[in-house]
């Protein structure tokens, strides 16, 4: 018989979302099925942390279920530990507390709003935008009180959860990873910061890398399959549908609720 493995894209703190994918799978493979998650847990959707708390809660159980960092993760743990906005790939100098990034979200999911909010000093000239205030039912906090909240709140093994995940994940046909690769080099020569970021140089790339790479990162309306790479991400941070995806060798099938259907390359 040929191997099932399931794939998950971006969640994007839609923990409802993620229960109906789970059930999709549950009802293709069982409950032992494997699954590979592309990271973007939080962030834009309403409950990044119950999101956190339901991959914890299948690892501890014991679950097949294998967990990629994507880059929204790695920004949140990087706010709480260190109270960093930016990250030096975002071209737009946006800060993550900005709800087009949405970070703004997932504090929330941690019991950290009921204010107004952030307000920005805007940036001019390509400079950063940068936190000023941060507005919550208790009162405004300036961001190093706000970072301070934040590591009161947020749960030190959420955060731990997220820093010991992979970047990558191979079988002997697929490649899963959370943005994609620089496709003239072998695996162990990728960039961390491209396993994460990546955009230009590998979604144009028609390239075989030997192996199917599945992806998410780059958000579609919907899972696109092309040739050498199959991305997962569905826009479910913009309210799209999560949809879940196995593949059997390099066949892939989307799950829906009447069943499999075959996602081939356009």
């Amino acid at each position: 018989m040929t191997k099932k493995i399931y794939a998950i894209g971006g969640i994007h703190g839609q923990k409802a979302m993620l229960d109906q994918a789970l059930d999709l799978i549950h009802a293709d493979g069982g409950p032992d099925a494997e699954i590979v998650f592309l990271g973007d847990y939080v962030d834009r959707g309403p409950d990044s942390r119950a999101v956190i708390e339901t991959l914890i809660a299948g690892q501890e159980a014991g679950r097949n279920w294998t967990f990629i960092m994507g880059n929204h993760d790695r920004m949140f743990t990087r706010f709480v530990r260190d109270g960093a906005e930016h990250d030096p790939r975002i071209s737009s100098g946006l800060s993550w507390l900005n709800r087009r990034m949405g970070g703004e979200a997932t504090l929330q999911s941690y019991n950290i709003g009921g204010g107004n909010g952030p307000s920005f000093l805007h940036p001019s000239g390509g400079g950063l935008e940068t936190l000023v205030s941060y507005g919550i039912a208790s009162g405004d906090f300036d961001p190093a009180q706000l970072v301070a909240l934040a590591r009161q709140s947020v749960p030190k093994h959420h955060l731990e959860f997220i820093e010991k995940l992979p970047l990558t994940y191979q079988t002997d046909d697929l490649i899963f990873v959370h943005a994609g690769l620089k496709m003239e080099r072998p695996l162990e020569w990728q960039d961390p910061e491209d396993l994460l970021w990546i955009r230009e140089g590998f979604l144009e790339s028609r390239i075989d890398y030997g192996k199917l790479i599945v992806h998410g990162h780059t958000a579609l309306d919907q899972p696109q399959h092309y040739g050498n790479r199959v991305n997962l991400d569905g826009g479910a941070g913009y309210g799209n549908p999560l949809i879940p995806a196995v593949f059997e060798r390099r066949q892939c099938w989307l799950l829906t609720k009447d069943g499999r259907v075959p996602l081939t390359a356009g």
